[in-house]
């Protein structure tokens, strides 16, 4: 089993690292496998809508996107992590994220997603929101802890000071190695749900 966090942070050990490097111990803990790939500081444009990545299978601008891309393929699992700028996710994470999900050829069906946010204080509901969109529009079940999975400081060192929020992070990582391991027998038993053939709607008249 192998599980990938994204560090959407410019600071490769701040706060959101911090609240990563708790989830990843917990799944190291558990025998599943991590990588944690830092974002935050990439210089990254946002997607075009070219449509290229439909004929070539990759994203035309040919950076850390495509880097990550067959990693996340390989993976089982996905935590996002961004620390929290005006209420929302760090804009160079939401970039990476935009062309990695709209980019890669591969179902990501039944993979299992997380988002993990950092703020010194307010605008932690509203980036994990914006965050858990990604998994719920690409039939990733998203993983859930014993709060929303957030933690607060200033510091790393505040973060090691928020003893909830590293209980949640601890809980997140049980969790998800549960799920993934439940849908791993699931899969075996049962087989995935079927799948549809894709009809989109649009609203011109």
């Amino acid at each position: 089993m192998q599980v990938l966090l994204i560090n959407g942070s410019p600071n490769a050990r701040g706060c959101t690292y911090t609240a990563l490097a708790e989830v990843e111990k917990t799944l190291n803990d558990v025998d599943v496998q991590t990588e944690i790939i830092q974002v935050g500081h990439e210089d990254l444009r946002g997607c075009i809508g070219c449509q290229k990545c439909k004929q070539e299978g990759r994203c035309v601008f040919d950076d850390l996107v495509n880097e990550v891309a067959p990693k996340f393929e390989a993976s089982d699992g996905l935590v996002i992590g961004s620390p929290v700028y005006f209420a929302s996710a760090n804009g160079t994470l939401i970039s990476f994220i935009d062309r990695l999900f709209y980019s890669v050829p591969f179902d990501k069906a039944m993979k299992v997603g997380a988002a993990v946010v950092s703020a010194r204080r307010g605008g932690c509901s509203a980036t994990f929101d914006q965050l858990n969109k990604y998994f719920t529009i690409s039939n990733m079940p998203v993983v859930s802890s014993q709060y929303w999975n957030s933690v607060h400081g200033f510091t790393p060192e505040d973060v090691m000071a928020d003893k909830e929020g590293l209980q949640t992070m601890r809980t997140l990582g049980r969790n998800m190695a549960f799920l993934i391991k439940s849908i791993g027998l699931g899969k075996e038993q049962f087989g995935f749900p079927q799948k549809e053939a894709r009809q989109s709607t649009h609203f011109i008249r």
